[in-house]
């Protein structure tokens, strides 16, 4: 089993687009990728709680938002050193910041996505 779990909101097409990016970036197979959207789906926390952040457990750590992007980063090599300039708090609360702005505007970035770009069709 992996080190790192992430969760993502499967029916997202901004979440498929970058787990798929993750996915071919995450050559060792390092993170098991779960979809949240997906019945099937094992949920440590509520299933509308993961859904409406990013989320990933680290060595036996949930985290939430920009640190759960960040410890993903860390698993990918090419990654790893954004990862790791996280680790300093003052850029996790700057990246935080970034991640809470984005939120605001991701429905109509989803809705843009729908509309104009085909899905990549994440799997796995």
């Amino acid at each position: 089993m992996s080190q790192l779990q992430v969760w993502y909101d499967g029916a997202c097409p901004l979440c498929q687009r970058e787990i798929a990016l993750m996915r071919r970036l995450d050559r060792r197979a390092a993170i098991t990728f779960i979809d949240v959207a997906s019945p099937e789906a094992t949920c440590p926390l509520d299933r509308a709680d993961l859904l409406a952040r990013f989320h990933a457990r680290e060595n036996g750590q949930m985290l939430s938002g920009a640190a759960a992007f960040a410890a993903m980063w860390r698993a990918i090599p090419a990654l790893r050193p954004l990862g790791l300039a996280a680790r300093n708090p003052g850029v996790l609360w700057l990246l935080e910041r970034v991640y809470r702005a984005f939120l605001r505007g991701r429905p109509a970035l989803q809705r843009w996505v729908r509309r104009y770009l085909p899905s990549p069709g994440v799997s796995r």
